[in-house]
């Protein structure tokens, strides 16, 4: 199914599920809107927020490397690797 979205006068057209279609179409219905292209919207921007978060997280992650000892990053590694053990 091709839908067309207006966001911020933009066109442009997106694939999607009928059953996802129907979901936004409520979720807009619930929010006294015709169609859905501002929940559609909330929803990129919520999804690019979240993004945004995940890179400089995974920056500041990435700027701890090297600041445990190596007996500190083995005991960690095997706590670690315990904890997986009883993950389902």
């Amino acid at each position: 199914m091709h839908m067309h979205v207006i966001i911020h006068s933009m066109r442009t057209t997106v694939e999607m599920k009928s059953e996802h279609r129907s979901a936004l179409l409520a979720l807009a219905a619930r929010k006294g809107e015709k169609g859905f292209s501002s929940v559609l919207a909330e929803a990129i921007e919520e999804y690019l927020n979240g993004e945004r978060k995940r890179a400089q997280r995974r920056e500041e992650l990435l700027a701890l490397r090297g600041s445990l000892s190596d007996e500190d990053a083995e005991e960690l590694r095997n706590y670690t690797k315990e904890l997986r053990q009883h993950w389902r």
